[in-house]
C-alpha cells in the first residue's frame, strides 16, 4: 500500500478521530482520547460510564482483562446502526489512561464480528503503544 489509510482526520495526539477510505463511506472509524490536564481521569470515567451503560444495554461482550475495561457490541438498529460493529476499551499505557473506540460498518460474511472487533482492538492497542512509545497495560 502506497498511500495513507486515513482519508479524514480530526484532533491531535491527545484526542481525535480518523476514518478509513473504502467503497462504503466511513467503513472504519477510530476515536481516541488520553488522560491529560484538559481530559483528566474523571472525564475518562464519565466517557467510559456512558459507553458501559449503552453497550451493556445492547448485550455487549466484555473484553479480555488484558485489553483493559471494554466492550464489543453489534447495534443492528437505532442511532448507531450506520456503524453497527463497535468496540471500546479503556486501558493504561505507562500509567496514563486512554480510551480507544473502533467502529465498523460491516464484517465479512460468515465472520464472527464481535470476535473480530476484539482482535482489532488488540492490534489497535499494540499499534498505539508503538506510536506513542508506551506499554499498553502498564
Amino acid at each position: 500500500m502506497t498511500k495513507s489509510l486515513s482519508n479524514e482526520t480530526s484532533g491531535d495526539d491527545e484526542a481525535g478521530s480518523c476514518w478509513a477510505p473504502g467503497a462504503i463511506p466511513h467503513s472504519l472509524r477510530v476515536v481516541w482520547v488520553q488522560e491529560t490536564a484538559d481530559s483528566p481521569r474523571e472525564y475518562l470515567d464519565y466517557l467510559m460510564n456512558d459507553r458501559r451503560k449503552v453497550f451493556t444495554r445492547h448485550g455487549a461482550t466484555r473484553l479480555p482483562v488484558v485489553l483493559g475495561e471494554g466492550y464489543a457490541v453489534y447495534f443492528p438498529e437505532g442511532p448507531f446502526s450506520d456503524q453497527p460493529y463497535q468496540v471500546t476499551a479503556r486501558f493504561s499505557c505507562d500509567g496514563k489512561d486512554r480510551i480507544i473506540d473502533l467502529k465498523m460498518t460491516q464484517v465479512a460474511k460468515g465472520r464472527d464480528g464481535i470476535k473480530d472487533m476484539i482482535e482489532l482492538m488488540r492490534i489497535a492497542q499494540k499499534r498505539y503503544g508503538q506510536l506513542y512509545k508506551c506499554a499498553p497495560g502498564g
